[in-house]
């Protein structure tokens, strides 16, 4: 089956199977996927927090339990939980040590491509820092993008996941200790396998027509 087909099949789970685990082996392919998940300038200002336990989830769950209690379940019935998060600032610090790991990973070729490569990445930092004073919005985007791998790497590897961004980011912060990290929670995916009540499962999926979809030029 190729990747067209098993993301026509993908669907959000409404409803997991408890008693059901995803392979520790997979979960290993999905932690990957989300650490070489794409960025702009590879700026990667995300961190991710995964659960595995019933306590882990419940610690997440207590971000549901206001006004979002419909999801709740969703978490917690759930065999993992990632918890995506964004970095609240772009700090020089920060950028000091990506362009570090760069340099470790064996990115640039001489001193020059070093300086282009940060020259870059301080240039579009420095415009949402300053001209469009939207860094934390943009920052966000790149951590869409790793939700994104996910759920395609999930739906590849035949792994239900549910995305949500039903709970209180104050709350999950001050659990998680994000904040202390400076980060803060942008949305939560559940992943494991459908349960006998997963409704969502049944149903065709929906998607607009591809001429509404696509223009061809």
């Amino acid at each position: 089956m190729n990747i067209v087909e098993k993301a026509a099949q993908r669907h959000t789970v409404k409803a997991f199977d408890a008693s059901r685990k995803v392979p520790d082996e997979i979960i290993a392919q999905l932690r990957m996927l989300l650490r070489l998940a794409p960025s702009s300038v590879n700026s990667q200002p995300w961190h991710f927090v995964i659960a595995s336990t019933d306590e882990g989830k419940a610690r997440i769950a207590k971000s549901a339990e206001g006004g979002y209690q419909y999801n709740v379940s969703k978490i917690r019935d759930a065999s993992h939980v990632v918890v995506l998060a964004t970095r609240a600032h772009a700090d020089e610090a920060y950028l000091e040590a990506v362009l570090a790991q760069e340099e470790r990973d064996g990115r640039f070729v001489n001193e020059a491509a070093k300086t282009a490569g940060a020259g870059a990445r301080k240039l579009f930092t420095d415009i949402h820092r300053y001209k469009l004073k939207d860094v934390a919005q943009w920052y966000e985007k790149q951590t869409y993008l790793a939700l994104g791998s996910l759920l395609l790497g999930a739906a590849a590897l035949d792994v239900g996941a549910t995305p949500m961004e039903g709970f209180d980011a104050e709350i999950l912060d001050k659990e998680l200790g994000l904040r202390e990290k400076g980060y803060t929670a942008s949305v939560i995916v559940s992943l494991g396998y459908s349960g006998a009540e997963d409704f969502n499962a049944k149903l065709p999926k929906s998607r607009l027509p591809v001429e509404q979809v696509f223009t061809d030029i």
